[in-house]
């Protein structure tokens, strides 16, 4: 039998999916499932954008610009000035969501064999992406103990070596939730700028800030254009995971024409998606001040709730809709099956993914589930409910 490759063999599965067999055959006995694995909202998408699909009047469907649709690049460019990102359009690739961004930005900017500094917990795929780039993830430990804020600036430096080619952050963070400060970016500019490297800054969940919390973006850093490569979705910003549309926005001219030629490559973005994407930029305010109510309502309902029960301990996260629980328990992983697999409550049960596939060193979050807040308060009632139902029930329960 032909051999695989290496990369596909290092190639991950996805924590945030693994047990899905598990949930499958949940549903197959007539039980219940609370999704709070992944982060797929159930906030309704903005009619614009679902009217603008609806309506489309097109003859053919054809490829667009492989950079995406001007007129689609140029309303964005507008979007980010108004936030004080200085961009036009040409320093803007529309991709086939947020992942193909970063992919296309760790294989602009890093060779094989060269490394990339991210704190961890991290969104598992960033790890699939670097694989799939040939490069390497160097973790630096954020801790639940401390709400996950950034590591100590001297950390970052002890693990910088002549391979190092940049930092990637996730601000607001997934899986933690954690808000990076405006001090905490500038420390990363500061030594991104030191040590000539690259700012990786993924910033899809800007919109979901909390507790009168301002989002600073890596793009704010003065005198860091060469050095800062942002990527966006409109993902969870719309509630359209589905249209895979995402974008790669750089001021460094030379980033932005190496990206191209893989934008290239890949013929061109989704053109439902791009229609969709652009429509949804003329989301009336009142969308966004009604989704962060909801979110403000089940995020505090559903810490509170978490924190209420007992060994269980979860800090307070400042933005997107996830958090980071430790558990008593022997393993998250097994009790997450276990869940699934053997326990029901009411006819119900939950699935969470287990932290420790968000991180890099092995042997670190095998107490902690990421929980996404992603559905409605009765929903959330019904699932932490069944949550502390399931913790007491557990036999690898640890006091």
């Amino acid at each position: 039998m032909p051999q695989l490759s290496k990369k596909g063999i290092k190639m991950p599965a996805s924590p945030i999916r693994k047990l899905v067999p598990f949930s499958e055959s949940a549903k197959k006995k007539g039980r219940k499932v609370y999704h709070l694995n992944i982060g797929q909202p159930d906030i309704p998408t903005p009619d614009v954008a679902i009217n603008a699909i609806r309506n489309i009047d097109l003859k053919v469907i054809e490829y667009s610009h492989s950079a995406g649709f001007e007129s689609y690049r140029r309303k964005l460019a507008k979007y980010y000035q108004d936030i004080n990102i200085d961009v036009d359009h040409n320093d803007i690739i529309i991709t086939t969501g947020g992942s193909e961004a970063l992919s296309f930005a760790f294989n602009s900017c890093l060779d094989p064999g060269e490394e990339v500094i991210i704190p961890e917990p991290f969104y598992a795929n960033y790890n699939s992406f670097a694989i799939a780039s040939g490069i390497v993830v160097k973790p630096i430990t954020s801790r639940i103990e401390d709400g996950f804020s950034l590591p100590a600036i001297e950390e970052f430096e002890k693990l910088i070596t002549d391979k190092t080619k940049g930092i990637v952050i996730c601000n607001p963070n997934n899986p933690t939730g954690y808000l990076y400060s405006e001090a905490e970016i500038r420390q990363l500019g500061e030594i991104v700028k030191k040590h000539d490297m690259f700012l990786f800054s993924d910033e899809v969940y800007r919109e979901f800030c909390y507790d009168g919390e301002k989002h600073f973006s890596a793009m704010h850093l003065e005198g860091l254009e060469k050095h800062v490569i942002l990527t966006d979705s409109v993902s969870k910003r719309y509630s359209e995971c589905g249209v895979r549309i995402g974008a790669l926005i750089s001021k460094n001219k030379e980033v932005m024409a190496t990206a191209m030629k893989f934008a290239q490559a890949r013929l061109s973005p989704p053109t439902f998606g791009q229609i969709a994407g652009e429509a949804s930029l003329d989301t009336p305010p009142e969308y966004f001040t009604g989704v962060y109510k909801e979110y403000i309502a089940r995020r505090n309902f559903m810490i509170d709730a978490l924190n209420k029960m007992d060994g269980v301990y979860t800090p307070i996260p400042k933005g997107a809709f996830y958090t980071i629980a430790k558990l008593p328990v022997d393993s998250a992983e097994k009790f997450c099956q276990w869940v699934l697999e053997d326990f029901e409550y009411n006819n119900q049960t939950v699935m969470m993914a287990p932290a420790a596939g968000f991180y890099a060193t092995k042997g670190l979050g095998r107490q902690e589930v990421r929980i996404a807040y992603v559905l409605k308060i009765d929903d959330l009632k019904n699932a932490m409910e069944t949550l502390d139902m399931a913790l007491k029930a557990y036999p690898g329960r640890e006091i």
